[in-house]
């Protein structure tokens, strides 16, 4: 696919289900959307570090600072969104109250009011990405090309972005309630594209299947799915077949573990091999079948391969490399 995918969208929600790989993906695809001189944001919302770790950085303060350097001199900055502190920005911006909200924090008013209205939380950690998204809008000096976020996983990403619901019991009226209008006016907009993650496996992709209703019911859009962590078969469909079958033939595996000169340990070894062949076309046969149903979900799909020696920086750059030419830059 040599077109760009989403030209107009600004911010790229990345979510899926835990062990999927959410976090590497999104880091991923900052550095795709970086590349041939643009500037990305990449944000986390979870408290987790994920992206310092990626990158090798020290843990990440609340304030934007630049990790990585993408292909054709562009920049990939990161963010961790800490809701104390999305607040007092908050009670800066809306009220002039930044060193009365200060106070609040000494007295923990801060962490109470965040704790105990979640709703205020989500609107105050997707605002902070939202007001980074509108600094394009406004030619701010400080402005982004895209903005990506590491968002909670599938079960919850739905409510996590719908703020305006979250915050109804909160308040019907009132700056609160101006302030989840102002983010969801972006986050339900042609701006925003939520990406699912998945693997492969019966419970990844059906969280992902029920994803994608949920959010387009609440009138989220959808962006595409990447399928993370595949692993290319090792045989031939004819094998296979014969794995899944248990027709392999033992003897000429057993003669060619003699030409190796593994025969005398072949009894014990011929076994284990059969097993194994047949554990991976019953693997493979799985993933065929669990690739139709995310096939046919109609959307934009991404295929990562597994990275045999775990993600560093220099993995993310292939599986950016990958999303790039997909269509994600």
């Amino acid at each position: 696919m040599s077109d760009r995918l989403w030209p107009d969208v600004a911010l790229h929600v990345v979510s899926g289900k835990g062990g999927t790989g959410k976090t590497t993906v999104a880091a991923a695809m900052a550095l795709a959307l970086a590349r041939d001189g643009r500037r990305t944001l990449l944000i986390e919302v979870e408290g987790r570090q994920g992206i310092a770790q990626l990158f090798d950085t020290p843990p990440l303060p609340y304030e934007e600072r630049k990790v990585a350097v993408a292909p054709g001199r562009g920049e990939v900055w990161a963010l961790a969104i800490d809701a104390q502190e999305a607040l007092l920005d908050y009670l800066e911006t809306f009220y002039n109250f930044r060193r009365a909200g200060t106070a609040l924090r000494r007295m923990g008013a801060v962490d109470f009011a965040t704790t105990i209205a979640p709703g205020l939380r989500d609107v105050l950690l997707t605002g902070k990405a939202i007001e980074v998204v509108r600094r394009k809008q406004k030619n701010a000096s400080d402005a982004y090309d895209a903005v990506v976020m590491d968002a909670p996983p599938t079960g919850r990403v739905a409510k996590f972005l719908n703020v305006s619901s979250e915050v109804s019991g909160l308040a019907k009226v009132g700056p609160i309630r101006n302030h989840a209008d102002l983010v969801m006016g972006v986050i339900a907009s042609p701006q925003t594209a939520v990406h699912l993650v998945t693997l492969l496996e019966e419970m990844p992709v059906q969280e992902t299947i029920d994803g994608v209703e949920e959010l387009r019911k609440d009138g989220l859009p959808v962006g595409g799915v990447v399928v993370n962590m595949t692993r290319t078969p090792v045989l031939t469909e004819r094998e296979l077949q014969a794995a899944s079958e248990g027709t392999l033939p033992a003897d000429a595996i057993r003669r060619s573990l003699q030409r190796c000169g593994l025969g005398a340990h072949a009894d014990d070894i011929v076994p284990a091999l059969l097993e194994e062949a047949s554990d991976h076309a019953q693997r493979v046969a799985l993933e065929a079948r669990e690739r139709q149903r995310v096939d046919a979900l109609g959307l934009p799909t991404f295929t990562l391969p597994f990275l045999a020696g775990g993600v560093d920086l220099g993995g993310l750059y292939e599986l950016a490399e990958v999303l790039s030419e997909g269509g994600v830059r």
